[in-house]
């Protein structure tokens, strides 16, 4: 949008969030209840918005640190997906990640922290936003993790 009075220039660019598939060693995936709107109640990953200036790994890590307690060790780039959030568009990107450290527990925006089986996920109708059906249906089509390992390389600089 430009301003034809002034020329300013508005950019309606999405903002962009990093999330992880948390995986354990039995190859169940870490999900979170969410404690508030939008979709309050729904089950979603873990993750959260990129502050100014922050490197999608380091906000990876921050997020999960924040909303579960679990300090992570970032694996393979799983993917891009949109979303909207309120009314602005999400370019959410997506992690596949090992707990290294911490003591599990749901904080922030997270009223609850489950640990699914594959055949288990929750349904469709109780799974937050538009685009987690869509990435735990290509998590469950990519198969088991064969890279995520505790104290895998990998670095924000």
């Amino acid at each position: 949008m430009r301003c034809p009075a002034c020329g300013f220039a508005l950019w309606a660019n999405p903002a962009p969030t990093a999330c992880a598939l948390v995986e354990d060693g039995a190859g169940r995936l870490l999900l979170a209840r969410r404690a508030r709107e939008p979709f309050l109640g729904c089950w979603d990953t873990p993750g959260g918005f990129l502050e100014e200036d922050e490197h999608p790994l380091d906000a990876l890590r921050r997020e999960l640190l924040e909303e579960t307690g679990l300090e992570i060790e970032p694996g393979e780039y799983f993917g891009a997906w949109v979303d909207t959030y309120d009314e602005r568009f999400t370019l959410n990107l997506y992690w596949r990640a090992a707990a290294l450290a911490g003591e599990e527990r749901p904080a922030d925006d997270v009223s609850e922290l489950r640990w699914f089986a594959r055949e288990e996920l929750p349904p469709r109708g109780e799974l937050a936003f538009t685009t987690v059906p869509l990435v735990l249906d290509a998590w469950l089509a990519a198969g088991p993790a064969c890279n995520v390992r505790p104290g895998s390389p990998s670095s924000a600089q």
